[in-house]
């Protein structure tokens, strides 16, 4: 399921599809290791609009909301328990 990055609750883990914009913005994020599918976690994030803390290829990394919100992100689907188990 396709989400923007800015969407995903503390503990969601999420792989990398594609990053909006480009120039400046865009290199920064892939010099941190933010690039098409990698997998990523939301950690925490601060109230009132403020940053994200991610996990990022076992390291912790904040983010503005705003930049996250250039991120999009696929999660994969809740496995439904086997019927008659």
């Amino acid at each position: 399921m396709e989400r923007m990055l800015h969407h995903l609750l503390p503990g969601e883990k999420a792989r990398v599809l594609h990053i909006a914009g480009g120039g400046a913005l865009r290199m920064r994020m892939m010099d941190m290791g933010i690039v098409p599918g990698t997998e990523l976690e939301v950690v925490r994030r601060a109230p009132l609009g403020g940053p994200m803390q991610l996990r990022v290829k076992g390291y912790y990394l904040a983010m503005r909301r705003g930049e996250c919100a250039k991120i999009t992100v696929d999660q994969p689907e809740p496995k439904q328990p086997l019927a008659g188990r």
